[in-house]
């Protein structure tokens, strides 16, 4: 991988990107209170679920199959398979979310000026955009190569877990580092398997993670917006 194309993906997969992924949890708060997950043992497997079951089979692809499509400024394939991923946010908080981060990282990729003219107007006519769909116009502007984008967007993913539940378990720092060593293998793994998903065989399938989400909307205390 290029200097370039490294410090590209490092900025894109960095907890400072200004996209608010910091504020949610994305039901691990509402599994923290239903007593799912509550410690370290509980998380990992919150954390190694999440990408070999939910991100793996729709996040992941869809990123995936909506790089090639901005390579190829297919605007009106982007818009159905961008349509198809919102509507199937199993829950009010998990739609919200990503149409937030999504927005956020469509303005940014305008303020930065990244991609080309033709590419940032089919971004500008999203609306609403997903995040993944947004963060896939990023990763194809930069040029990243699809297991790195991908590998970059589920480590940002597992990160932005793990600080959630160092807060909310609570976790003490060693054992969240400890989860992130973990789950090296399985970003691998759900990378591998999500390259090899075809656009119909992408699903978001995870009847738990809705119910939770759901539940999270009248949580009596709460910390994260999802």
């Amino acid at each position: 991988m290029r200097v370039a194309e490294l410090t590209a993906l490092l900025h894109l997969a960095s907890p400072a990107l200004p996209i608010g992924a910091f504020s949610y949890s994305q039901g691990l708060e509402a599994s923290i209170e239903a007593q799912w997950t509550t410690d370290a043992d509980t998380t990992r497997t919150w954390v190694e679920d999440g990408l070999l079951h939910v991100l793996a089979r729709g996040e992941l692809p869809l990123i995936a199959h909506q790089m090639s499509r901005w390579h190829a400024q297919d605007a009106a394939a982007i818009a159905a398979a961008d349509a198809q991923f919102l509507a199937s946010r199993e829950a009010a908080e998990l739609r919200r979310e990503t149409e937030q981060m999504g927005w956020s990282l469509k303005q940014l990729a305008f303020s930065l000026e990244w991609g080309d003219e033709a590419g940032r107007a089919i971004l500008a006519a999203l609306t609403p955009i997903s995040q993944p769909s947004a963060y896939a116009f990023a990763a194809a502007a930069h040029g990243l190569a699809p297991d790195a984008a991908l590998a970059g967007y589920a480590f940002a993913w597992a990160e932005n877990q793990v600080a959630a539940a160092i807060k909310a378990v609570p976790l003490g720092q060693l054992a969240g580092q400890r989860i992130l060593m973990a789950a090296r293998a399985v970003i691998d793994q759900a990378v591998e398997q999500a390259l090899r998903t075809p656009p119909d065989r992408i699903h978001t399938f995870s009847p738990m993670l809705g119910i939770f989400s759901a539940r999270h909307e009248a949580q009596y205390s709460r910390l994260f917006r999802s």
